[in-house]
């Protein structure tokens, strides 16, 4: 047993995952019914759900508390990556929307007319603001990310003057974690296979025929980000080839969260492949956890075309200055979606009222947004989280080519 385990982690993690989608989607074919495959699926997301609060706590606090002074890491950068990512795929859509126009056809789904959207983008920023100083251990039980980040920084400062034992006892727990989250991402294959068995036994693709342009647009705008714009990021930044790192963490990331549709799920998987980039722990330690809440450049694309669609549906014509204006309340909200029950498409009638859509008619866009999601979110979540590992890489790429004398001794 322990030979054949052996043998089966020496194959490359992605052949693994490519050989359970093949057998997922086989299977999901020839025995629909057998609906207990898709609890390996279940399993697998929940097991990197539960693990990810508990390893970005104790491992942010356990990098702060031995962080020396004066000790630099590269957040400040990365956050404005995150924030101009988020603008400039919302400005790709709007684009992608001008040349491709879009009208819908609308009809109620189940599971859109029961919740309600946020009123507007004030309260979308104090929802995230109110996650940021909420109780700790709620915020670990929730995966409220934000709050977690907060606590986690606060503890891991106040404890810089505590005694070594403390700090190595902090050491071990956040070692012991990582490699319990080692474990939990040998069994992705298994996982993966799970879960499309359940989205191809029990969903099917046939719905997503009539929204074939719709999700072109979508999808071709979010490809154009990770293809075309991220690239250019990386060379403007690095001066170097992007593309082996682009396409590394597209093969790292995209990947397992394109089917666990999760971006909390994923921060593991991309603490990870940031270890494995080699990078600097005290850096994406935080830089991942708070890229998979604020930084969402798919959800700026969803909201955009979604909303622009909407107004072409109802004849509402909309100017480019607009437009703009768009880009930015779509790039702020995006930031801000994780605070808010059901992610980006709830966001679509806030940026519906900006041309004056009623919420009864933008609410009927989310509904379409539900049909759609099978292919739209798990492509919005592929490239939010593979760029959370990329942006984290061209920060300190970036760093390593202006100040070399602060690497040489790594």
């Amino acid at each position: 047993m322990k030979d054949a385990i052996k043998k089966w982690n020496s194959i490359s993690l992605v052949k693994r995952i490519i050989c359970g989608l093949i057998i997922g989607i086989i299977l999901g074919l020839i025995v629909p019914q057998a609906s207990a495959i898709g609890i390996l699926g279940q399993l697998f997301v929940g097991a990197l759900k539960g693990v990810a609060p508990i390893l970005v706590f104790f491992l942010v606090m356990s990098a702060l508390c031995h962080m020396g002074a004066g000790q630099k890491t590269n957040m400040k950068f990365i956050v404005i990556l995150y924030i101009m990512g988020n603008l400039i795929s919302a400005f790709t859509a709007v684009i992608a929307s001008y040349a491709f126009p879009i009208t819908l056809t609308f009809s109620e789904t189940e599971g859109a007319g029961d919740i309600a959207p946020p009123s507007g983008i004030t309260e979308v920023l104090t929802n995230l603001l109110m996650n940021l100083v909420k109780n700790p251990v709620d915020s670990i039980v929730n995966a409220n990310y934000i709050g977690i980040l907060f606590w986690a920084i606060i503890f891991g400062v106040a404890l810089k003057a505590a005694s070594e034992g403390t700090k190595t006892a902090l050491e071990n727990i956040s070692d012991a974690t990582a490699t319990a989250v080692k474990w939990i991402i040998s069994c992705a294959p298994f996982g993966i296979m799970g879960l499309i068995f359940t989205v191809i036994s029990e969903q099917g693709l046939g719905v997503l025929l009539g929204y074939g342009k719709l999700i072109i647009v979508l999808v071709g705008s979010m490809a154009v980000v990770a293809l075309v714009i991220n690239p250019i990021v990386v060379f403007l930044f690095t001066k170097q080839n992007p593309y082996p790192l682009v396409f590394k963490c597209l093969k790292g990331s995209f990947i397992t969260a394109f089917f666990t549709r999760s971006s909390a799920a994923n921060i593991p998987v991309n603490m990870e492949l940031c270890k494995e980039l080699g990078l600097d722990e005290d850096t994406y330690s935080i830089s991942i956890p708070l890229g998979a809440t604020v930084n969402m450049a798919g959800a700026a694309i969803t909201i955009s075309v979604m909303a622009l669609a909407t107004a072409n549906t109802v004849g509402v014509k909309v100017d480019f200055i607009t437009a703009i204006i768009l880009c930015v309340l779509a790039a702020l909200s995006a930031a801000g979606a994780s605070g808010v029950a059901g992610g980006s498409l709830l966001l679509i009638p806030m940026a519906c009222s900006l041309f004056g859509i009623p919420n009864d008619v933008a609410m009927q866009a989310v509904g379409v947004g539900f049909i759609v999601g099978v292919i739209q979110d798990s492509c919005e979540t592929g490239l939010n989280s593979s760029t959370d590992v990329l942006y984290t890489a061209v920060a300190e790429l970036r760093d390593r080519r202006l100040h070399p004398e602060n690497y040489a001794a790594k």
